[in-house]
C-alpha cells in the first residue's frame, strides 16, 4: 500500500473476489457522490440496493480480470475509488477507459483524487496499456486532469443529466502513457 499525505490514506488494488464489506463501502462512496451532485450515471436519490447491485456487477468484472478497481482507504475504510476498463475491442488492445473516479465528500482536498489517478495510470501501464480515455462533468476533476497532463479533446453540451435533473455538458480527455 502506498501512503498519501501525512499517512492519512492508503491505496490498494482490489483483485479476485471483492468482499461484501468492500461492496458496501463502495456503495456508500457512490451514494455520497450522487447525493453531492456528481454526474456519474445515476439519478438522485440513489438507493443502497441499486448502488450495491452496481458494485456487484463491477466486482464480477474485477474477478474476471476485465476491469481494475483501485481504492483509497483511511482509518474508517474506503473513501475513494477509480476503475479501468481493461477489456477493449480487438483493434484497441492498447487502450483502457478510466471511469467512476469517486472521492467521498468528507475526504476531498487531501490528494486522494491525484493518488487514485496515478495508481490507475500505473495499473494501466502494468496491463500493457499506452492510452487512457475518460469523460467528466466536474470542474474540479477537469482541473485535476489538466494538472496531471491529460489532454482535453472537447466537450459535448447537454450530454447527460445532473443527478437532481437538468442537463450538463461532458468533457472528454485522453492521456498517452510513457
Amino acid at each position: 500500500m502506498n501512503r498519501g499525505q501525512g499517512e492519512r490514506y492508503a491505496m490498494r488494488r482490489l483483485t479476485g473476489r471483492v468482499s461484501d464489506a468492500e461492496i458496501e463501502a463502495l456503495a456508500r462512496v457512490l451514494i455520497d457522490c450522487v447525493d453531492g451532485g456528481a454526474s456519474v450515471s445515476f439519478m438522485h436519490p440513489l438507493s443502497r440496493p441499486k448502488a450495491v447491485a452496481f458494485w456487484r456487477r463491477i466486482a464480477g468484472d474485477v474477478e474476471g480480470g476485465s476491469r481494475a478497481l483501485l481504492v483509497a482507504e483511511d482509518a474508517s475504510g474506503i473513501v475513494g475509488t477509480v476503475q479501468l476498463a481493461l477489456e477493449q475491442p480487438e483493434n484497441q488492445p492498447h487502450r483502457a477507459d478510466l471511469s467512476k473516479m469517486l472521492v467521498h465528500r468528507r475526504a476531498r482536498r487531501l490528494g486522494i483524487g491525484a493518488a487514485l489517478m496515478r495508481a490507475a495510470e500505473d495499473a494501466a501501464r502494468a496491463a500493457g496499456k499506452s492510452l487512457l480515455v475518460l469523460d467528466t462533468a466536474n470542474g474540479d476533476a477537469e482541473r485535476l486532469y489538466a494538472r496531471m497532463g491529460w489532454t482535453l479533446v472537447g466537450a459535448i453540451p447537454d450530454y447527460a443529466l445532473w443527478p437532481r435533473g437538468g442537463v450538463c455538458r461532458t468533457s472528454f480527455y485522453y492521456r498517452k502513457l510513457d
